[in-house]
């Protein structure tokens, strides 16, 4: 007994001011996530219910998948401009190969839907199509010695030139079993949508089983310093490789996850993911320096985005003033980033 009362005192007591200094950025993403929810539901005349939840998890899935992409590479000290080109020639190849005979690739067009394993089997091809497409990028990087920017710039206009000849206009399909997996049902509670079972899953499968082993503190570390990271025995350029592969593997799911609640490929579809990508990393608590922030908060600020538009849907706000909003608010929100790494310049930390 009396070993017992040592060992349960000479235990730390949780540091909740610690762990709030520590993820307050997070946790206030969640509160405004919240705090949003509340809005919106007050926004409705209509009952609020499992539909509106799922209705939110099918619409912020794709997003979540691509910022989750964004933030590793910014973790580690990059940037990738070709996150939403890569998500739309996904999700056209997806949509294309799940058919067996797709006619002339237009909307209305003869089709004959493939089966669920066909499905199934090529998503898990464009996934490592995605990671293999991510590799090559942070490898031209890595040779040409070329800014992350201009490269992923460049990938960019690949990508969606790409993604045109593969369908020049929307078309294609996918089986309903398939598109069931993100649009139909909730598990086991009906608050708990398929889309964000799928989305914490991955998340869980990619990120935290990586996330405090090697692979994970080698992201980390070259993000915050990468002399230093090189001196300690980091990999630096295998490391940044596998920062893009990973953010080619996130899009190519996010571009499934486009093909799941549509049905159809839109070569056009990831136009919008790219800069609203870097937004979720910096709402989501990511710096722009590197070296700082998880994945967490950036799926928790890809919900807050999608909540914005969909509040101002449902205000009846004119589609140019909501893109205007909508840009502005991506632009506060990378000023904040750019005032927060100002302000750690300047204290020198």
């Amino acid at each position: 007994m009396s070993v017992a009362t040592e060992t349960t005192a000479a235990r730390p007591a949780f540091d909740w001011r610690r762990a709030a200094r520590r993820h307050g950025w997070t946790i206030g993403v969640f509160v405004l996530l919240v705090l949003l929810v509340v809005y919106w539901r007050s926004s409705t005349n209509l009952p609020w219910g499992t539909f509106d939840v799922q209705s939110l998890a099918i619409d912020a899935l794709p997003l979540a998948f691509v910022a989750m992409g964004q933030a590793i590479v910014i973790i580690s000290g990059g940037i990738d401009l070709s996150v939403g080109a890569m998500a739309a020639l996904v999700n056209v190849l997806a949509a294309k190969y799940m058919v067996t005979s797709l006619g002339d690739s237009t909307v209305g067009s003869a089709a004959t839907i493939g089966t669920f394993r066909r499905a199934i089997l090529v998503s898990l091809l464009l996934v490592v199509f995605g990671f293999l497409a991510g590799a090559l990028t942070g490898f031209v990087i890595h040779v040409t010695r070329i800014a992350d920017i201009i490269v992923t710039l460049a990938m960019l206009f690949v990508w969606s030139g790409v993604a045109l000849a593969v369908l020049e206009v929307p078309g294609g399909g996918a089986p309903v079993e398939y598109q069931n997996l993100v649009t139909v049902d909730t598990v086991g509670t009906a608050w708990l949508p398929k889309a964000l079972v799928i989305l914490l899953a991955v998340y869980a499968l990619l990120w935290l089983t990586i996330r405090r082993r090697r692979p994970g503190l080698a992201l980390y570390a070259i993000g915050s310093n990468r002399s230093a990271s090189y001196l300690s025995g980091i990999n630096v350029p295998l490391t940044r490789v596998f920062a893009y592969a990973m953010s080619g593997a996130f899009a190519a799911l996010g571009g499934l996850a486009l093909t799941s609640a549509s049905g159809i490929g839109d070569p056009h579809s990831g136009d919008i993911y790219t800069l609203n990508s870097v937004a979720a990393v910096v709402l989501g608590g990511v710096s722009l320096l590197g070296g700082v922030g998880g994945l967490i908060g950036v799926i928790a600020a890809a919900f807050v985005l999608t909540l914005v538009k969909t509040i101002l849907i449902i205000k009846g706000v004119d589609q140019n003033y909501a893109q205007v909003i909508q840009g502005s608010l991506i632009v506060l929100v990378v000023m904040i980033g750019g005032l927060a790494i100002r302000q750690k310049g300047k204290s020198g930390g």
